[in-house]
């Protein structure tokens, strides 16, 4: 049996993505978006309402960053998506990150959060969901395992679980993909 809920915005996983941007005076500002992912095989796209502070500066500098959030930031992770920058100008401050300038895109890398998508904006749709082109994706060291590769596990990123408004931690590997399938065949 199953039970209805109607229309909402529940999916899983929904990452915690700490967009990263520079405003007109090169002040680096962060928000959470939980409404972004994958687009294409080089693009991202995350969901923005027209008066975040991030919005006015993704069209004046052309370009952000996708910090993603993980489990040893969470509170961190979740101020700067209670707070404006429109409002509290310090919240990356008052967040405890750091930001050190994307050698590839003129946006911010959260130094606290161990990897980051540097992306080129391609456009902002009339509904308000932002569409970057994916330059670089950068990782802090402590997070890659012994192939030199990213590991989930290392790295814990966080979900937001909108049914119950909280935050997962994810990184427990299940099954190969491209693998596990071709039992069934």
């Amino acid at each position: 049996m199953r039970k209805d809920f109607g229309a909402k915005s529940w999916l899983y996983p929904l990452p915690v993505l700490i967009i990263g941007t520079y405003d007109e005076e090169g002040k680096a500002n962060v928000m959470n978006a939980a409404w972004g992912g994958i687009f294409d095989t080089n693009m991202v796209e995350v969901c923005l309402s027209a008066g975040h502070k991030t919005t006015k500066n993704l069209k004046a500098k052309g370009a952000f960053t996708l910090n993603i959030g993980d489990a040893d930031h969470v509170a961190a992770c979740d101020y700067v998506g209670i707070v404006s920058g429109n409002d509290t100008p310090d919240k990356m401050e008052k967040a405890g990150f750091t930001a050190e300038k994307s050698k590839f895109v003129d946006a911010p890398v959260i130094c606290e959060l161990p990897m980051a998508l540097e992306c080129r904006l391609v456009r902002i749709t009339e509904e308000g969901t932002v569409i970057g082109e994916v330059v670089n994706i950068n990782a802090d060291e402590r997070v890659l395992g012994e192939d030199g590769l990213i590991d989930a596990a290392k790295l814990r990123p966080i979900s937001f679980d909108p049914v119950h408004n909280a935050y997962l931690v994810m990184g427990e590997k299940v099954g190969d993909a491209y693998q596990d399938g071709k039992a069934l065949k």
